[in-house]
């Protein structure tokens, strides 16, 4: 996790330095700072910030990965990842349901939000529930 903190980090000092000097810059061309643009790099530098302070918090608690061990090999980070279910349409139906959501909101169409969100939220249960219910059932 130490590498994740790190990159968030740096990602939040950037932030900090674009929005004083974005707000600087407004201000010494225009007479006035721009709030609108150094509002939203204010909180983009503190969104990163607390993801990057979140990451710190359980880098501490947890021990050393492999891959934030500059002396470890790559076979120290190989094993089982997760289970991946070969055979599911789950995912395209999530992926499409959240492009007719994401149409929804370009062209401001309610029913389409509306109707995309509902496919997120079944897909997603499909997806979910998967191995509890129906053929693919599996013992307990």
């Amino acid at each position: 996790m130490k590498t994740e903190w790190r990159i968030f980090g740096g990602v939040a000092l950037f932030l900090a330095a674009a929005t004083a000097l974005y707000g600087w810059w407004t201000w010494y061309e225009m007479g006035a700072v721009e709030w609108i643009g150094s509002i939203a790099l204010l909180l983009s530098f503190l969104l990163s910030a607390m993801v990057g302070g979140y990451f710190l918090v359980v880098s501490r608690r947890i021990e050393a990965r492999p891959e934030d061990r500059p002396e470890a090999e790559v076979a120290e980070g190989a094993g089982e990842v997760g289970f991946f279910s070969p055979g599911s349409y789950y995912p395209f139906g999530v992926a499409l349901a959240a492009s007719v959501t994401g149409l929804g909101v370009v062209f401001w169409m309610w029913w389409l939000m509306v109707a995309g969100v509902l496919g997120v939220v079944l897909a997603s249960a499909g997806l979910l529930y998967e191995y509890h219910t129906g053929t693919r059932r599996t013992a307990a």
